[in-house]
């Protein structure tokens, strides 16, 4: 009989110990991120910077700056610049930590190439530019060390709504991002 009673005993205490724990875990104060994200730097040699702000322990909202660089890009169509603000549902017993869902919109700008074989002039490029405006979802996960720094991998897709005559019908958000909570 003493047995039952002690193994109940530590069962509370030790699931009381967990709850103080997330306790420990949630109270933060820290509630801005500001994140780079490295794989659009690494694969299409643009800058992609984020600055997130911590509404609660379940949500979130930001804002992402995307700025190409490179000259050149294998794709006929190609952002250049991208202003994407967003919003962010975190599903997880952390702070603002783990799986997420995130509502975006996003004002894109790039151009299109095209090329033009004219028998008389030897072939030419003629290069358009378009601007337009998108609404998309994405999921992600996030990782947050007890010290501040983050890393998050997401991927989304939107379709933009305006300015489609020369932008793509869909748009692809993404990446593997690195920064810190302060």
């Amino acid at each position: 009989m003493k047995y039952p009673l002690l193994i109940i005993l530590l069962t509370l205490f030790s699931f009381q110990t967990l709850q103080a724990q997330d306790v420990i875990d949630q109270d933060v104060s820290d509630r801005n991120e500001l994140k780079l994200n490295a794989f659009n730097l690494i694969a299409f040699t643009a800058i992609d910077i984020n600055y997130e702000r911590l509404i609660n322990e379940e949500a979130s909202f930001g804002t992402g700056l995307f700025i190409n660089t490179g000259d050149d890009n294998d794709f006929g169509y190609y952002r250049t610049f991208s202003l994407t603000p967003y919003y962010r549902q975190f599903f997880s017993k952390r702070y603002a930590k783990g799986f997420f869902v995130e509502g975006f919109a996003m004002l894109n700008s790039g151009k299109e190439i095209y090329d033009l074989f004219l028998e008389d002039q030897g072939g030419q490029a003629r290069e358009d530019s378009f601007t337009a405006f998108a609404l998309g979802i994405s999921v992600g996960g996030k990782f947050v060390t007890t010290r501040g720094f983050v890393a998050e991998i997401y991927a989304g897709i939107g379709r933009n709504l305006f300015g489609v005559d020369l932008a793509p019908e869909v748009i692809g958000r993404g990446g593997i991002s690195l920064g810190f909570r302060f």
